[in-house]
């Protein structure tokens, strides 16, 4: 089949692999070690990983389709809402807002590494991947009416293979500055220990008539959905930081608070973002004009905060609703459509 094929520098690997990715058939199945060659963007070691593990490569595919439709779901309520991510098929590269070392950059690393990880896992415990399986029984003994079962999501896997592809391109010696590449490594880290916190118990009840007298158990990954919020936690209280000497070499440090080391569980970045209010391709701004807004709201997908003072106009929509619906013996619903009409706002 015909895929178009681009030649990318290895500058940023996250603009160019995601971009790759995005313009990438969704018919390619990756089954045949050439077919390494149609993704551009990827490193030597990557490339290596790929013809090794042809599986895996479909599954790291899969996730970074997942990271842009999480992103853009998690910020839909805020003035930068992922569009990065978005690009139009004509475009060779990503906006600048994340070639610059900002907090949505930091932001979107740490989602790549979550995802990359994340979906390896249940790759692993829905048996698309061979050469690996369900995760090890935890060790500890379960309380009186529990017992260890079921097919556990195999973290550790996921994040041994997710950061040794994930990480090869910080590893390069021509891999950017150096500041970059610790900033990324970084923040690749947080996104992988927000997974790790994200590994929970999950239960099955037995019994007579649902009684749950006994409960099958086994640890299992929250939804990518809510690690994407943990993360924008992290986003929102990112620390500034700056690469200075300390000691006998160069670290990130903070940039205010330089008396203390940067903590593993934050999100850091080197460059300050605009506000996003107006269109500015110089630093990756789309502006919020034509943005839905929320009139009652107070946070920031309200009027006053997504327009930044410019105002809104407000138009009706007509919506197509299931109602009065009925239960019949046995065993079926039926309902009637109701039409209404709702007043919207978009940003000037």
């Amino acid at each position: 089949q015909a895929v178009v094929c681009y030649v990318l520098p290895v500058r940023d690997f996250l603009r160019d692999f995601h971009w790759a990715l995005s313009h990438t058939p969704t018919s390619l199945h990756i089954n045949q070690t050439q077919h390494c060659k149609l993704l551009p963007g990827l490193v030597s070691s990557q490339a290596q990983l790929c013809r090794s593990n042809l599986e895996l490569m479909q599954t790291i595919i899969a996730a970074a389709r997942e990271v842009k439709k999480t992103c853009q779901k998690t910020f839909a309520d805020m003035r930068w809402n992922c569009s990065s991510i978005d690009i139009p098929s004509d475009s060779s590269r990503y906006r600048p807002d994340l070639d610059r070392g900002t907090r949505e950059s930091a932001f979107v690393y740490a989602l790549s590494a979550a995802a990359i990880s994340h979906t390896i896992a249940q790759a692993c415990t829905s048996g698309d991947l061979r050469l690996c399986s369900c995760g090890p029984i935890p060790g500890e003994i379960p309380e009186p009416g529990y017992r260890w079962g079921g097919c556990a999501d195999n973290l550790h896997y996921g994040l041994v293979m997710g950061s040794k592809f994930s990480d090869a391109p910080m590893k390069m010696k021509k891999a950017g500055s150096h500041a970059n590449k610790l900033m990324h490594l970084h923040n690749s880290e947080v996104g992988r220990q927000a997974l790790r916190d994200a590994l929970v118990m999950k239960c099955k009840c037995h019994g007579v008539s649902g009684s749950c007298s006994i409960r099958t158990c086994w640890r299992g990954l929250q939804d990518l959905k809510d690690i994407a919020i943990d993360l924008k936690t992290k986003y929102l209280s990112a620390t500034k930081v700056v690469h200075r000497p300390m000691g006998t070499r160069k670290q990130l440090v903070p940039k205010d608070i330089d008396i203390r080391p940067v903590r593993e569980n934050e999100l850091v970045y080197l460059q300050s973002s605009p506000d996003f209010c107006a269109k500015n391709d110089k630093l990756g701004s789309v502006g919020t004009q034509d943005r839905q807004c929320n009139k009652t709201s107070i946070g920031s997908d309200s009027c006053d905060m997504m327009c930044c003072g410019r105002g809104y106009n407000p138009y009706t929509e007509k919506l197509v609703e299931r109602c009065h619906c009925k239960y019949h013996w046995c065993c079926y619903v039926t309902c009637k459509k109701c039409e209404r009409i709702v007043e919207r706002y978009v940003c000037k």
